[in-house]
């Protein structure tokens, strides 16, 4: 069986929200107005210091919902794509282009799973190199967005859709990785062998710190396009970072043991 790695998306891989980080290019292409603008700038503001907890999530899917109602597919995915190296390229930390790096090298397969919508996540994932991508799916009736969802990538049903991948991909989840910065995510970071808090809120530190997970702090936003090239890197220092990662988890472990049998 094979091994993969989980990421979230926001606040993980990227600095901000991917879900609001478009506002702008949508504006200049029609789709919503400047007010919409100045209120998803307040949305990515309450999100980057406030964290994602469930009332936020529910208030975040309900506007994004109503925003997109009767927006053009192919706008969007045209507006995105021309403008995505602007947009995400200052928002990607270092610090995950080097982990997808490492877990690349040691043969495992990338998955990122966010509550973003997919017209966005799946060219973020296809511009970071990644194997696959689970994202929130809007209905669309003549190549428009109807302003339901067909699957909400949040809580449980993240966990659930890793369950289905995992099954199709013949994912070991006691071998696997899951990254995240949100409470919201603990469902996903439950059902494999090792999860990893990033930039954690303080219910997800909690967490961490009880149940003895590692933390990281990741805090570099670099310019994805200068470090491409490092995300299908191979060699012997990056193959020993991912060595890394295990011998960690093989320390607490042993630890967690230790303790348990004094």
């Amino acid at each position: 069986m094979s091994t993969a790695a989980f990421f979230d998306l926001d606040k993980t891989i990227l600095a901000k929200s991917s879900a609001f980080a478009f506002a702008r290019p949508f504006f200049k292409g029609g789709l919503i107005s400047r007010r919409g603008v100045l209120r998803s700038a307040y949305a990515q503001l309450v999100f980057v210091t406030s964290g994602a907890d469930h009332e936020l999530m529910e208030q975040m899917r309900t506007y994004v919902t109503n925003l997109v109602t009767g927006w053009d597919v192919e706008s969007v995915q045209s507006i995105v794509a021309e403008t995505l190296d602007e947009i995400i390229d200052p928002m990607v930390y270092q610090e995950a282009v080097d982990l997808i790096a490492e877990h690349r090298a040691a043969g495992h397969e990338i998955v990122i799973v966010s509550s973003s919508g997919s017209d966005m996540v799946e060219p973020i994932g296809a511009r970071l190199g990644v194997d696959h991508t689970i994202a929130t799916r809007a209905a669309i009736e003549n190549g428009r967005y109807t302003g339901e969802l067909e699957f909400f990538a949040y809580g449980p049903n993240k966990a659930l859709a890793i369950q289905e991948l995992a099954l199709k991909r013949g994912y070991n989840l006691d071998e696997c990785y899951a990254y995240s910065d949100s409470q919201t995510d603990l469902p996903m970071m439950e059902i494999v062998g090792f999860p990893v808090a990033v930039n954690p809120d303080d219910e997800l530190r909690e967490v961490a710190l009880d149940r003895e997970w590692p933390i990281m702090d990741f805090e570099k936003p670099v310019g994805l396009r200068s470090h491409t090239k490092q995300i299908a890197v191979t060699g012997t220092s990056v193959a020993l970072g991912a060595a890394v990662i295990g011998v960690a988890w093989y320390v607490i472990r042993r630890m967690t043991r230790a303790r348990a049998a004094s």
